[in-house]
């Protein structure tokens, strides 16, 4: 039994595997560095979510045990998180004050809806639902995010009094109110700015933003600025704070859990993009459906503490491996850390200003407003440009929840439509060779007489298949001489359906109706021979029919060749 549990305790540990005293210095001093980047962020965090500022360190503490004990990977950091945070936020002020009671209810069921939604990627395996979103319309909503974190921020910054509704709203609301702008307010607030700004382009291991509320906190002690409209924080309580998990109704229920769904894919994009860029390293065995249930337990804790939905950070995950991080105890000491500060400064924080964490938002924002992505792919791929714009309009001029959501559907048609118009195209024998290749656009290549060589580009399927036979047919019709034969390259084909299969079978059937024969060449992949068989087209096209080559093909069908432009 004993034997049993050990074993049971180092798989919870996974990323703690294979310690060593060597590790303890880098993840020491990454710790270090982890506790200054996140103490404000987690408290700027938590008060975009509308909770208090202890909620975001309890947030913060949930996410980093609860990985450290399920997870995989060495060098992630959970946390309260900037990206789901003004997700949670606009939905839930729709149904409750905030502040109130029922508001932290329904943070805390929403925490814990969404962490049962990851634990359930872990055991179902559905890390692949992260690949179906785009980087265009991934890069667009982050920005729309942005958009909401800053304009939401504004007010606060500027001392005055912050309007409701969507950020068009809010602006003109913004200018509206500008001569009452409070200027000691204002000068903290951009600041804060100015100095994380010029830290992250120094170095981004500089804590610029624990510095700025350091310095902040200061200017109020020494100037007296709380009698001057300079709203802060007030001191940490010590106790932590009443756990408001309740059982919501019915209607409640409603709107929690598609929110809950919204939320929790957003971790799971984000966990993967993580697992994926700071991968843990030689002897490591990283399983990011493991860690998406990791940080569904991180969710399910701080629920339970009375805090919100926790995800992972890519930015704290970079400082930690800069900073020398080997394992996940630089996670957990980092909690140690911020613990140790609560308990001997928690009367300090009583001096930070609101406009300074402001601050700290409007830099979080600026960071996931990602331009040099866009410009990226507007020099790649202009068209996709289109769906960036799409995807930052819906977020930013419909509710939150409901443009990232519409961003996903956006996301999700663009596939589609990938799918459903696929590249297909003539081939032409390269010069001197056996190979057949996309038609150049100069037509140096060689043609047979009578011969139409023809490659579908995607997977055969019920969304495509009358497309690419469409597509097939009008090449056969602009053949320079009658059509004898198509050849049906099929390298591209990984998969047919019953659907495809049938529509295609029908059209051969059709083609030899006109004296026309068809053959196929390299169709490579297994699973799309089996269902070729499984479905009745290689019945219909004759295993005779079916070759290694294209030039096998022409070859076996006694075709003369020809050579033409």
């Amino acid at each position: 039994m004993a034997m049993a549990d050990a074993s049971e305790r180092v798989r919870w540990f996974a990323s703690l595997r294979g310690l060593k005293a060597s590790w303890l210095p880098g993840d020491a001093i990454a710790a270090l560095t982890l506790a200054a980047i996140a103490i404000p962020e987690q408290l700027a965090t938590a008060r975009l979510v509308g909770m208090p500022p202890m909620c975001g360190l309890l947030a913060f503490a949930a996410g980093s045990l609860a990985f450290a004990t399920f997870g995989t990977n060495r060098l992630m950091s959970v946390g309260a998180d900037s990206t789901i945070a003004p997700i949670m936020a606009a939905t839930l002020a729709g149904m409750a004050a905030v502040g109130t009671p029922h508001y932290t209810s329904l943070i805390a069921a929403l925490a814990l809806l969404v962490g049962i939604v990851l634990l359930l990627c872990g055991p179902l395996r559905l890390g692949w639902i992260a690949d179906l979103l785009s980087i265009p319309v991934t890069t667009g909503f982050l920005a729309g995010v942005s958009v909401h974190i800053i304009v939401g921020q504004l007010p606060t910054v500027l001392g005055v009094t912050a309007a409701r509704g969507s950020p068009v709203h809010e602006v003109a609301e913004l200018v509206r109110q500008l001569s009452d702008a409070n200027p000691y307010s204002a000068s903290i607030g951009f600041g804060v700015l100015v100095l994380c700004l010029l830290s992250e382009r120094i170095n981004h291991r500089i804590p610029g933003a624990l510095l700025a509320l350091v310095l902040s906190g200061l200017a109020v002690w020494q100037l007296d600025l709380a009698h001057r409209g300079v709203r802060t924080l007030g001191a940490l309580p010590m106790a932590l704070p009443a756990r408001m998990l309740t059982i919501p109704s019915w209607s409640e229920f409603t709107h929690l859990l598609p929110l809950s769904l919204v939320v929790a894919l957003v971790c799971v994009i984000q966990t993967a993009a993580v697992v994926q860029s700071f991968p843990s390293g030689s002897g490591a065995n990283d399983s990011v459906d493991r860690d998406f249930a990791a940080v569904g337990a991180g969710s399910i804790l701080a629920a339970l503490l009375g805090s919100f939905a926790v995800n992972s950070s890519p930015p704290r995950t970079a400082v930690v491996a800069e900073s020398g991080g080997r394992s996940q105890l630089c996670g957990l000491l980092a909690i140690g850390i911020v613990a140790a500060l609560v308990l001997v400064a928690a009367n300090a924080f009583a001096y930070v200003p609101h406009a300074a964490l402001s601050g700290v938002l409007v830099f979080i924002g600026m960071r996931i407003f990602h331009i040099p992505a866009m410009r990226r792919i507007y020099q790649r791929s202009p068209w996709e440009i289109l769906l960036v714009v799409a995807s930052v309009l819906w977020v930013v001029t419909m509710p939150i929840a409901v443009g990232v959501s519409m961003s996903i559907v956006l996301s999700l048609l663009q596939s589609i439509y990938i799918i459903a118009r696929p590249r297909c195209s003539e081939l032409a024998r390269v010069p001197g060779t056996t190979v057949w290749w996309t038609q150049e656009k100069e037509k140096t290549g060689e043609h047979e007489a009578g011969v139409l060589v023809f490659a579908l580009g995607a997977p055969l399927n019920f969304i495509n298949a009358r497309y690419l036979i469409a597509k097939m047919r009008r090449s056969i019709a602009t053949q320079p001489s009658p059509c004898r034969l198509v050849v049906i390259e099929s390298s591209g084909v990984i998969d047919i359906d019953f659907t495809g299969s049938q529509l295609l079978q029908k059209a051969v059937d059709d083609l030899r109706g006109h004296g026309i024969d068809v053959a196929v060449a390299r169709l490579e992949s297994e699973r799309a021979s089996r269902a070729a068989e499984r479905t009745g087209l290689i019945d219909v096209i004759s295993t005779q029919n079916v070759f290694r080559s294209v030039e096998e093909a022409i070859r076996q069908h006694k075709v003369s060749p020809t050579p033409g432009a």
